[in-house]
């Protein structure tokens, strides 16, 4: 039995066993671990390489909407004591 096969029957029996009645495919798993590493501002590059995309354009744009919601919160975070300078 294919590595990939064998953790999606185990991610199934673990999922019946918590009760959650959705089906999570273990895709997602890499999603989250890579959406918590930009959340806690780990580089971009860093990150590819973890991946182990060859083009750092594939990691941007996979995960350029999270990405532009860093990016947003960053630009506030900058704005608030640039306004008490005014």
């Amino acid at each position: 039995m294919q590595l990939s096969k064998v953790v999606e029957t185990q991610l199934k029996r673990l999922l019946k066993k918590a009760e959650i009645g959705k089906n999570i495919p273990p895709h997602s798993f890499r999603h989250t671990h890579t959406s918590l590493f930009i959340e806690t501002e780990v580089s971009i590059k860093e990150i590819q390489q973890r991946l182990g995309h060859t083009n750092i354009n594939t990691t941007m744009n996979i995960y350029a909407h999270i990405i532009s919601n860093k990016e947003e919160k960053v630009s506030q975070q900058f704005s608030k004591p640039m306004k008490d300078l005014l």
